[in-house]
């Protein structure tokens, strides 16, 4: 039977990512019992080790939907309620009249109205989101820093709110997911990070996918190259930093084979209830980090191309990497792809960033992945 998967526009498309500017990028794509893998481009720009499809990376904020799934099973236990008071659960951590009104539910999809911890953990980036007066130089400060979640918490809690629990468009906000890591641990009497590795990422049956406790990345990997908008020419290397910063929103480690797997069994209902599932893609208005409104869910977004089906996923960043994973919602087509250079766009005179020849790259290799 012929490939439903045009391996050579794949080829060629990931090929078009490293010569528009992507130091390396790597890929899975699967149709049905089809799979292509690829990888174009080095993974250590001074030796030139070049990329493979098998390396570990750094997946970011794609982290949030298995925190988003963990609750939810906890949800099915009746330990947590989706629509009860946080307040509730952590008292001291978010007091008081915002405690009674913010959600569980709230907190997943990014409703709760509660800041970004971010500026206020990184000084160089206070200005966020005015780019042009922010640095990358607490990058470098806090490379081996580690925070303490509640430390993080107390700073997005007690930033100026971005609106009133509940209200629309929502602001996603990492507070919102540390939040609901230390929910995790107040309602299973152990640590997020054990329970999402047993119960979510070993059910998954996922060998290659942690949740890490160091700076290190163990086994194969590329480095991250961090460009911040321009700032740091060439980009520098930070594969090796501390995830306490993000921890449950954004720390995992996975390769593009497991993250595959991963959303396949969401989709099939084997990581959580079928019914958890449809509130998983129940989605509300929410500002994405590039101050674009996008549809999120309870740790899921979806994608729509023109005429075409919907994608189901999550889309993640950390200092010089970043990765996007999508299925389809019928779970025949999915995508995992891993790049390791971000914020390439450099800023215009308005301090916006400038279109940049490796967006057009990536879309057209998201769109032949998902849609070719």
């Amino acid at each position: 039977m012929k490939s439903p998967l045009d391996c050579a526009a794949l080829d060629a498309a990931m090929e078009n990512v490293h010569r528009a500017g992507m130091p390396g990028l790597f890929a899975e794509v699967r149709d049905g019992d089809q799979i292509w893998r690829g990888a174009a481009g080095v993974a250590d720009v001074v030796t030139g080790r070049p990329v493979n499809a098998d390396m570990r990376h750094r997946v970011g904020s794609i982290t949030k939907t298995f925190t988003a799934a963990a609750v939810l099973q906890q949800v099915e236990c009746g330990r947590i309620g989706l629509d009860t008071p946080i307040g509730r659960y952590l008292p001291k951590l978010v007091p008081g009249e915002r405690g009674d009104a913010i959600t569980v539910r709230m907190l997943i999809n990014h409703t709760s109205g509660l800041a970004e911890y971010l500026p206020y953990a990184y000084p160089s980036l206070k200005a966020f989101p005015d780019l042009a007066d922010t640095g990358p130089q607490s990058l470098d400060d806090h490379r081996f820093t580690r925070f303490e979640a509640a430390e993080l918490i107390e700073m997005g809690v007690t930033a100026p709110a971005f609106g009133p629990p509940g209200g629309v468009p929502g602001l996603y906000s990492n507070t919102n997911y540390l939040l609901l890591g230390e929910l995790l641990e107040r309602v299973t009497g152990t640590t997020a990070e054990r329970y999402i590795t047993e119960n979510v990422i070993e059910r998954a049956g996922l060998r290659n996918t942690e949740l890490p406790t160091g700076p290190y990345v163990d086994g194969p990997y590329s480095q991250l190259y961090e460009a911040w908008f321009g700032m740091i020419d060439p980009p520098r290397d930070y594969s090796v930093f501390d995830m306490s910063w993000v921890v449950q929103a954004g720390s995992l480690i996975s390769t593009v084979t497991d993250l595959n797997r991963f959303y396949g069994l969401l989709l099939a209902g084997e990581i959580v209830s079928p019914s958890s599932l449809a509130q998983m893609q129940r989605t509300v208005p929410v500002i994405s980090q590039e101050g674009k409104t996008i549809d999120y869910g309870l740790g899921l977004h979806p994608m729509e191309g023109p005429g075409q089906g919907t994608f189901w996923g999550h889309g993640g960043t950390v200092w010089g990497g970043g990765a996007l994973a999508m299925i389809r919602a019928d779970g025949k087509r999915q995508m995992a792809v891993a790049v390791n250079m971000q914020r390439w766009n450099r800023l215009d005179s308005s301090g916006r960033p400038q279109p940049h020849p490796i967006d057009d790259a990536l879309a057209t290799l998201y769109r032949v992945a998902m849609y070719g």
